[in-house]
């Protein structure tokens, strides 16, 4: 996309907004089958909590995709884009039996993350096959947050914990059909990812019903220019040569499966925003911005990069700005950075704002959340409205407290 389609964007629309871009999605879709082109049965589900509006889904749908979904509700808005049962997997972490029931029940497949629903789930659905997700111990992801599979971690069963997994499956003779693991998000270093395969390759041994393996995702795309990224082409040679080695070693075709979220939306999203104000203090040049953490919280929960471009004056002279937004507290998106000349009324583009941006967008300050974008085959698409005061107050109860205190008043007397 060029500036002039993202400001028209805008000007249509209203911002601030969020936009994406379907051939990006597309593109990185295929990058990702090309670089497992040679594994015999590949499934990727697309990781709905990174960004989970039903056209988006829809675009997956009609590539082959699956679903990684860790809710119910994710489950429904999968169910709405037109994907098969079949085709979605539930991966919740410290959710009811009964959520994962009633999704049982809806035909997905369920994927257990802790001993104590394994067995109760197992007692109680005997038919049901399940898979497991492992935990392999191993610190990896670009940051503590989203680092998910070392010894102090939530999710996930740990690798020590095998025969009691193994008790629970004879007790209850249940069926396990898949294995699951997820180290964390950014993964910088493709050997330790490959280390935590092997952990999961001889936990598969274990299990005779296996019909596929998750290995996860966590593919870390690039922020900015000369940014680090996954070698997704690498992954794809060294670790199809292993699992095929691995489907001959165990005499079956299995599933290579993956969860990518980040890798196949963070590019393909902008979020764009006007400048209300240049400040200038004793020490720093503020640009604050017509929206805030609510609406863009990754710097601020991840201390995450975005690249920030000002395309109302690309090609101005470059000055050092903080950008900043309109909470009522420290509300940073960037800090001293060397920006086009902002002028107020501008326009700046947030890159990389696919993944978790509107997804973890909130009404915080009572402010309305964005209206999303879609721009496929050369044209803007609305397929999210922006809210409006109805929408913040829709589902409050005013009951009139006086008018119910003076009627219950009377049924006393």
């Amino acid at each position: 996309m060029n500036h002039s389609d993202l400001i028209s964007i805008t000007k249509q629309y209203g911002g601030p907004v969020y936009v994406y871009d379907s051939e990006k999605i597309i593109s990185q879709y295929k990058r990702l089958t090309t670089a497992f082109k040679n594994v015999k049965h590949l499934k990727l589900n697309y990781a709905v909590k990174a960004l989970s509006n039903v056209a988006i889904l829809r675009i997956f749908n009609s590539l082959g995709s699956g679903l990684d979904t860790v809710s119910i509700q994710e489950v429904q808005l999968g169910l709405m884009a037109g994907f098969n049962p079949e085709d979605i997997i539930f991966t919740p972490n410290g959710v009811s039996l009964e959520e994962i029931e009633d999704v049982a029940k809806l035909g997905v497949q369920i994927n257990i993350d802790n001993l104590s629903i394994l067995e109760q789930f197992g007692a109680r659905n005997p038919d049901v096959p399940v898979c497991i997700r492992i935990n392999p111990h191993v610190m990896a992801g670009g940051n503590s947050k989203i680092s998910v599979g070392h010894i102090d971690s939530k999710f996930g069963i740990s690798i020590h914990q095998i025969p009691h997994i193994l008790r629970i499956i004879d007790n209850t003779g249940m069926r396990v059909n898949g294995i699951h693991m997820h180290t964390g998000s950014d993964i910088l270093d493709v050997e330790v990812f490959l280390y935590a395969s092997e952990i999961l390759f001889e936990t598969a041994k274990h299990f005779q019903d296996l019909e596929f393996m998750d290995f996860g995702s966590g593919f870390k795309v690039p922020y900015k220019e000369a940014d680090i990224e996954t070698n997704v082409e690498e992954l794809g040679k060294k670790l199809t040569k292993r699992f095929n080695n691995f489907c001959k070693e165990i005499g079956k075709d299995l599933t290579l499966a993956f969860e990518p979220g980040k890798f196949l939306v963070s590019e393909a999203g902008y979020f764009l925003s006007k400048v209300n104000v240049v400040k200038q203090t004793t020490s720093t040049v503020f640009a604050g911005i017509d929206s805030g953490f609510n609406h863009l919280i990754r710097p601020m929960f991840y201390n995450s990069y975005h690249q920030i471009e000002n395309i109302s004056n690309p090609k101005g002279k470059e000055r050092f700005y903080s950008i900043v937004g309109y909470i009522c507290e420290t509300d940073t998106f960037a800090s001293n950075r060397r920006i086009t000349e902002i002028s107020e009324g501008d326009i700046l583009c947030f890159k990389n704002a696919g993944a978790y941006c509107f997804s973890m967008a909130s009404n915080y300050n009572s402010r309305y959340r964005p209206a999303e974008v879609l721009w496929h085959n050369g044209q803007s698409h609305l397929i999210r409205k922006r809210e409006t005061i109805q929408d913040i107050v829709a589902n409050l109860v005013d009951p009139k407290i006086e008018e119910f205190a003076t009627k219950e008043l009377v049924k006393e007397a």
